[in-house]
């Protein structure tokens, strides 16, 4: 039989990391602790990253590459721009829902008492989200009729705020209430209200 191949340690320490975040909501997380979940030394972990930052900073980086990924390629696949702004905030969701651990560092709940620039960062991550909604509607008036009941970047906040918002209720209830949920019927109310025009 065949020797299931381990995760590289850098990947194991991740993961380590993203599993404390999800199952140990509001403790402490410790290089020590870190290394015992791994099962190597606390040098062995500074040998892979010199501090918890630069953890905290790849768990950060991992999100950007797959959500960003993810929108690229929807972009590259619709045209409609009111699915566009569904299908990526839907895909935010989702991802969500699959990385427990990380939607604590992107809301900022883990990095209490972390580098600023890491909270910088992930302030960042949605301000670049929002802008690409707003990219999405301002394309979408050009060559559409989508009625808009409000500006772009007022619809552009309001949805990512709605999004924002479902992450920090799913990380509150302890991760029982996915962000996900009834989603779709929120999706067609805010549809309804914000585009009236589109599909016409």
């Amino acid at each position: 039989m065949p020797e299931i191949k381990k995760p590289p340690r850098r990947q194991q320490i991740l993961e380590a990391l993203a599993g404390e975040l999800e199952t140990r909501p509001g403790a402490r997380i410790t290089t020590a602790r870190l290394a015992e979940v791994v099962g190597v030394s606390e040098a062995a972990l500074y040998r892979h990253f010199p501090s918890k930052a630069k953890m905290f900073e790849a768990l950060i980086e991992f999100a950007e590459e797959s959500v960003f990924g993810l929108s690229n390629r929807i972009l590259g696949e619709d045209v409609d721009p009111v699915l566009r702004c569904e299908r990526i905030l839907t895909m935010l969701l989702t991802f969500s829902d699959r990385n427990p651990g990380i939607t604590r560092v992107l809301l900022g709940e883990a990095l209490v008492g972390e580098h600023e620039r890491l909270r910088a960062r992930v302030s960042q991550f949605f301000d670049r989200m929002e802008t690409q909604l707003k990219q999405i509607l301002r394309e979408g008036e050009q060559v559409t009729e989508l009625g808009l009941r409000a500006s772009v970047a007022a619809i552009a906040n309001l949805l990512m705020a709605v999004v924002e918002g479902r992450m920090t209720q799913f990380s509150r209830s302890g991760f029982q209430h996915p962000p996900l949920d009834s989603w779709e019927q929120q999706w067609h109310a805010l549809r309804t209200g914000l585009f009236p025009g589109a599909g016409k």
